[in-house]
């Protein structure tokens, strides 16, 4: 069998994954990358997308992915308007937060594609692709994982970036607290009457969260996080029906809808992982975390994970040992913070708007009318979501 000794050997290809190996592509770290199948353009418009805040753009830019990306497909968000279940209503603006935008619409095959492109010229980095992996031993001295086709890879540090139901943290037992919700993400895209001018829309209502985002020109896509049993419902509607459905959800407020893509759903889960490193051993990305999509924060975490990984190794002294669990320990700490924030008020936020009892809504109602006349407080919160800071 062949034995390949690596610095850092990463298992995912997802967008966490692969902007980590992007991020280590000026070192002195040998890295390889193991992933079971490249990711592919979509036909048409990607019905993920994802809301990229200003600083993982600049992330993005750091890294030479963001010069690559198609402006014509990309939206910047120029604000955003949240409205409860009772007349209440919150507004963000990029103007009156002094920021060019409050982040950018983009879908995920773009940059998982051009991620991709990107770590294929990379000149210390070996790519496994396809490949699964089906053995993994740790040692005091290194991670060894033995791939499918017999191959025999040995590195310092093993970063697990195998999504949510990640084959690494289960191989390495390490515990996760999961959250059913009992609902599902509804995704599509439609092409609207009227423009949206940049306007991202949120609406608390009865039967879930609605979101609709942005997209170029008169497009924009949903995420509609419904118990099981609406989403299904939906899902089987014909298009028209469908279109009918979405838009008077939102008051009709961009006219008549068109369908772009057919709509998916996928099942949402609160995911803690207390524990993401280990010796030998860091996780990220959706490996690492999961939260309510309401926010939006998803990627934009799995973003900032790779990129403080990245930067701890790339301020790590030759002669000190990547893979110990002393060092990855302050990995977890920084990460700790923003994770434990964004899963906590995400979860608060679902709950809240939830729950039935009485009086319940016109206080969390009043709650969001106050904070919306008060703009040194709604400066804060805009500014620390798209890490501002």
């Amino acid at each position: 069998m062949q034995v390949t000794d690596f610095d850092v050997l990463i298992v995912g290809g997802g967008l966490a994954g692969l902007s980590l190996a992007c991020a280590l592509r000026d070192t002195r770290l040998r890295v390889a990358l193991v992933e079971q199948r490249p990711p592919l353009p979509v036909p048409g418009w990607d019905a993920r997308v994802y809301a990229i805040s200003p600083a993982n753009a600049d992330f993005l830019r750091a890294m030479g992915i963001w010069k690559h990306l198609p402006t014509e497909r990309m939206a910047p968000i120029s604000a955003m308007k949240i409205f409860g279940d009772s007349n209440a209503e919150l507004d963000f603006s990029a103007y009156e937060t002094g920021i060019p935008e409050l982040g950018w619409i983009l879908e995920s095959s773009l940059m998982a594609c051009e991620l991709w492109e990107s770590i294929k010229r990379q000149g210390n980095l070996t790519l496994l692709c396809p490949a699964v992996p089906k053995v993994l031993e740790m040692s005091s001295g290194a991670a060894q994982l033995t791939l499918g086709d017999g191959r025999s890879l040995s590195a310092r540090l093993l970063v697990g970036a195998d999504g949510r139901d990640s084959w690494v943290r289960e191989m390495m037992g390490l515990r996760t607290i999961n959250t059913l919700y009992g609902e599902m993400g509804l995704v599509a895209n439609f092409e609207c009457q009227h423009p949206h001018h940049g306007i991202a829309r949120q609406w608390f209502r009865h039967d879930g969260v609605l979101a609709w985002l942005p997209m170029a020109g008169h497009r924009l896509s949903i995420v509609w996080s419904t118990p099981d049993e609406n989403a299904l419902a939906m899902l089987a509607l014909p298009a028209e029906e469908l279109c009918s459905r979405v838009a008077a959800a939102g008051n009709d407020e961009l006219g008549a809808f068109q369908l772009l893509t057919p709509a998916a759903a996928f099942p949402l889960r609160l995911m803690q992982v207390p524990q993401i490193v280990a010796p030998r051993l860091a996780l990220l990305g959706d490996a690492a975390h999961g939260i309510h999509p309401l926010s939006g924060h998803g990627i934009n975490l799995g973003y900032q994970d790779a990129k403080a990984l990245a930067g701890l190794l790339v301020a790590t002294p030759d002669w000190q040992d990547i893979g110990s669990e002393r060092l990855l320990a302050r990995y977890q700490r920084q990460r700790r913070e923003e994770t434990l924030l964004m899963q906590t008020v995400t979860h608060a936020l679902h709950q809240l708007f939830r729950k039935t009892f009485p009086g319940l809504r016109p206080l969390r109602n009043f709650g969001m009318n106050l904070t919306n006349t008060l703009p040194v407080l709604k400066n804060l919160l805009v500014r620390y979501a798209i890490g501002a800071f």
